[in-house]
């Protein structure tokens, strides 16, 4: 049995990718959830593959259902079509588009193809995540919730301490010497 590993990653951003592990024989559904989950998006939304070639040219299409659009064909069925089906190239690659409204497509790259099962993992598996993720509705701040609690913590509009105050005198000659020259005794090697 094969199990092929995908790269996922943004259309527009290469260096924010999730590697998926996936055996030949498991569904593009399959493929489709794993995606979805690796990039924390929910599954709601309208979602299709398209087999594609070197230059990301789509080609035929692997829908979650068949939409109400024009097909030059009809698209097959990702709970009815194997991943194995479709691997055509030892490089193939494989566009995927969720939410249509939104536009969200990401490129799909098999990087390698391994015949040992690891009886450990669940397929389809997460193996790699690289980036943080792009957000699926609005902005994800990468501290989280946990920045308004620093934010109120150190108020940092507050005057500090330690920072001296309008009014307040400068040290006298007598507080010490702090002209950064040194001592009496290092101002005499200084001396003609």
């Amino acid at each position: 049995m094969a199990v092929l590993k995908f790269r996922i990653y943004l259309e527009e951003d290469d260096a924010v990718y999730r590697d998926i592990v996936i055996k030949h024989n498991q569904f593009f559904l399959d493929l489709h959830f794993a995606i979805l989950k690796s990039f924390e998006f929910d599954s709601k939304h309208q979602a299709t593959f398209f087999r594609s070639n070197d230059n990301w040219l789509r080609g035929r299409e692997i829908s979650y259902e068949k939409y109400d659009k024009p097909y030059r064909v009809d698209p097959l069925l990702m709970a009815e079509t194997t991943i194995g089906s479709e691997i055509q190239d030892v490089n193939q690659k494989f566009i995927y588009e969720y939410d249509f409204a939104k536009g969200w497509v990401f490129l799909v790259a098999l990087i390698s193809v391994n015949k040992e099962v690891n009886p450990k993992l669940t397929y389809p598996a997460v193996s790699r995540v690289e980036g943080i993720g792009p957000q699926q509705y609005g902005t994800k701040s990468l501290l989280g919730d946990k920045f308004a609690d620093i934010e109120e913590k150190y108020d940092l509009n507050e005057a500090t301490e330690g920072f001296g105050e309008e009014g307040e005198e400068a040290p006298s000659e007598a507080d010490g010497d702090d002209d950064g020259i040194g001592g009496e005794e290092q101002r005499d090697d200084f001396e003609d």
